[in-house]
């Protein structure tokens, strides 16, 4: 959060004051759906890691690369929801783990 302050000088020099969502103008949906994709992507990162996979072990584990494992970990918007879900899965996290996940 913005200090108020700078906020109101901000203003007052004629800044517009918003959000990411603003910014890109997206919309409930979009931003929902960004969120989604962004605690899915952290929580395999954790996952991971609290397995004490590398991203290389765990690229071979789902038949991918390692650059690939860093890309879904970083949430890049090319890596699919169904990707994600079933490196989870793959990572044995249950079902009701990912509906926990989810916002």
């Amino acid at each position: 959060m913005m200090d108020v302050q700078k906020q109101k000088k901000l203003e007052a020099a004629g800044w517009k004051i918003g959000n990411a969502e603003d910014f890109l103008e997206l919309d409930q949906v979009e931003s929902s759906f960004i969120a989604l994709k962004i605690a899915l992507s952290q929580h395999l990162k954790t996952r991971r890691q609290s397995l004490r996979l590398t991203q290389k072990e765990f690229a071979g584990m789902i038949h991918s690369s390692q650059s690939r494992v860093a890309k879904m970990e970083a949430g890049d918007p090319g890596v699919s929801l169904d990707l994600l879900v079933k490196s989870l899965l793959t990572l044995k996290t249950s079902k009701e783990d990912i509906e926990k996940i989810l916002p």
